[in-house]
């Protein structure tokens, strides 16, 4: 058994970093729902900006709202207006073909990679 890469969220912009919020990171629900998570999911969360990497769990956001919304300690590695990728991985002995969605810089989908 292996942890492979099973969703993907390519080149999203961070709309607000919240050091208020006790954790998590928020996405806009039309994003996790065509990416296949699922709320409460544990993510990576890859900074494109500053490098920064940052394991975190998945709250819903308000649906067709564009959030990307970095919360608690996470706020102080990732700022609004970076670019990250967001991943989920799945334990399994078999390939699996990964979602991977491109958002634009409104995190609107754009297209399936």
């Amino acid at each position: 058994m292996r942890w492979v890469l099973r969703s993907k969220i390519h080149n999203a912009t961070v709309t607000d970093a919240r050091l208020d919020y006790v954790g998590s990171i928020t996405i806009d629900e039309d994003l996790v729902d065509r990416a296949g998570f699922i709320i409460g999911e544990k993510v990576l969360v890859v900074d494109n900006t500053n490098g920064a990497r940052v394991e975190t769990y998945v709250i819903r956001g308000e649906r067709g709202s564009g959030t990307i919304c970095m919360n608690g300690a996470c706020a102080h590695l990732v700022k609004k207006g970076d670019q990250v990728i967001i991943m989920g991985f799945e334990l399994s002995d078999t390939t699996i073909e990964p979602r991977i969605l491109l958002v634009d810089e409104k995190n609107r989908f754009v297209r399936d990679l």
